[in-house]
């Protein structure tokens, strides 16, 4: 009876499109991912889980079925990562001066002596390799030709949900940049503009945050005043 249900399972499995599977592995590596606990304070147990979960899952998907989850590089790909990364930079450094960002930044210990930062930075890029892989990757890429332009707003709500504890306005503007980037790589056909914007810009915040405010804080806190969270 047991081999009757699993080979029921089976078949089942391999007759899912591969929109579907996508969207069930997405499902089970979101629960993996949440319920694997590391050391909130350990970028390396940090890198190690994500790159488990977020890049070795999804690439054996992607080879078995023989698709690409926008690993490549090509002319309109190294275009838009300029573009991308240059739209990103001022909110880096902006946000690098609140205050709310500069308590919560760096999320793990380092300093501005290159034999610890490097390390760091390395580490963390490879966080955001595994982040956009599984994001923009696997849920926006990868299911492009099935889906086409609707697959940018598939990730979203998911990828608010894990910025919940960080701070406010980065919590408020999570959705709108996964949009953003997920329609970049659209686009490009590629990942490799959000993981550059999106990596150099973590880096950046850093390193800016380790030193005295590029735009003093008063100042960028008088530019948005208006916003009704706390800075």
């Amino acid at each position: 009876m047991f081999g009757v249900s699993l080979s029921r399972l089976r078949d089942s499995v391999a007759g899912l499109t591969w929109l579907q599977k996508s969207l069930l592995t997405g499902l089970f590596l979101a629960l993996l991912w949440g319920t694997w606990n590391v050391p909130s304070s350990n970028l390396t147990y940090r890198a190690f889980r994500d790159a488990v979960v977020f890049i070795v899952f999804p690439a054996a998907l992607a080879v078995t079925h023989g698709r690409n989850l926008g690993w490549r590089v090509n002319r309109r790909a190294l275009r838009n990562t300029v573009l991308i990364s240059a739209f990103v930079l001022p909110f880096y450094v902006v946000g690098s001066s609140l205050p709310s960002v500069r308590a919560y930044y760096p999320m793990w210990e380092t300093s501005t002596a290159l034999a610890a930062f490097v390390p760091h930075a390395l580490q963390q890029l490879l966080v955001v390799v595994a982040a956009e892989t599984y994001y923009r990757g696997l849920l926006c890429v990868g299911v492009s030709e099935e889906f086409g332009y609707k697959s940018i707003f598939i990730s979203p709500v998911v990828y608010a949900l894990h910025h919940v504890g960080k701070p406010p306005i980065e919590l408020v503007l999570s959705a709108p940049t996964d949009v953003l980037f997920g329609a970049v790589d659209y686009d490009s056909d590629s990942i490799l503009p959000s993981i550059v914007a999106h990596g150099l810009g973590l880096v950046l915040l850093d390193w800016l945050v380790l030193h005295d405010p590029l735009i003093p804080t008063e100042t960028v806190l008088g530019w948005l005043r208006w916003l009704p969270i706390p800075l």
